[in-house]
């Protein structure tokens, strides 16, 4: 497995302990080979897509030989942000690996936040299953526990990566699944085809319930089709907290004026994998009326703060009790 390796020693560490707010011993960051496909190829299979080089960036948290868990975290339309270095600090020092996956710098994109058309919205989940398959080979990783975290577009991400039909079709070849999903603030509002079929692995879905750039209420429609499969499934929402409610740079909100949200777009999959506009029944583009622009991001401290709580107690559950 090639990588361009960081290593930190322990005694270092102990040394600066202002430059390491959790315990890190080692920092690896490893290419990603990928491809930049659109949705339509995603969701109909289509080979040929353009290859691409991504990164990822590896912290194990402890010394010695022993196998961790880990958790995968994929960022929002503004790419890798404050709130992942904040989790990746949490996560660090309950033990938990992270490993960062930055899709954006190897395609040439900043941001996709005023132009989302720039990345299908499913080109994060293709990504996360290539960081599986890096990690399930790492001698210090546990393969059977793994969890897949996103924010905004890579919640979305993270979400439909639950989705059999997905994995089937471009998931690790070993056929490893991830051990958990916990996607923060994901728009849920595209109906995809076998979007009911999912992992039995637990999903945890966090929003705040104000979040007028991507609302919630689709995903508590999402959440009850799944809970009616059979799926253990739960959505945790935060009263008055609004969108990337966990990132403390937007301590004073702030207003997203050039941002494009489909709040207002009800999409679905159809047949050959193209997402229509449900109100119009045509094949959506981000020219739609429904799309609009100037939504709120604001920190919320006390909705961080209960998330923190929350996050860690489920990943002490999941990945840390064996």
């Amino acid at each position: 497995m090639k990588s361009i390796v960081c290593a930190i020693s322990a005694a270092a560490i102990a040394l600066v302990p202002a430059l390491c707010p959790a315990q890190v011993v080692r920092v690896e960051v490893y290419p990603i080979q990928s491809v930049t496909m659109s949705d339509q190829d995603f969701l109909t299979g289509r080979k040929g897509a353009k290859p691409v080089t991504l990164a990822g960036q590896l912290k194990i948290p402890r010394a010695g030989s022993e196998r961790l868990p880990a958790v995968v975290l994929l960022h929002g339309s503004g790419g890798v942000g404050g709130n992942l270095l904040d989790w990746e600090n949490d996560l660090n020092s309950m033990g938990i690996a992270t490993f960062v996956l930055d899709a954006f710098t190897g395609r040439g994109i900043v941001s996709t936040s005023a132009q989302q058309a720039l990345l299908g919205r499913l080109a994060m989940t293709y990504d996360a299953y290539r960081a599986l398959e890096i990690l399930e080979k790492h001698p210090r990783i546990d393969a059977r526990r793994i969890a897949l975290m996103g924010f905004s577009r890579g919640g979305q991400a993270a979400l439909y990566a639950s989705a059999k039909r997905f994995q089937r079709m471009h998931g690790p070849a070993s056929g490893l699944d991830f051990a958990a999903y916990v996607p923060f603030y994901a728009s849920c509002g595209t109906k995809f085809i076998e979007d009911e079929d999912v992992s039995p692995k637990p999903i945890r879905l966090f929003h705040g319930a104000a979040d007028n750039y991507v609302p919630v209420a689709p995903c508590r429609d999402y959440v009850q089709r799944l809970k009616a499969k059979g799926a253990d499934v739960a959505l945790t929402e935060y009263p008055g907290a609004h969108h990337v409610f966990d990132g403390r740079l937007f301590k004073t909100p702030a207003v997203a004026e050039k941002s494009q949200s489909t709040r207002n777009c009800q999409l679905a999959e159809r047949q050959n994998g193209v997402i229509v506009n449900v109100k119009t029944g045509q094949e959506f583009s981000y020219a739609d009326p429904c799309v609009e622009l100037g939504p709120t991001i604001a920190y919320d401290e006390k909705a961080h703060a209960a998330a923190q709580k929350a996050v860690k107690e489920f990943f002490a559950a999941t990945l840390l009790a064996h």
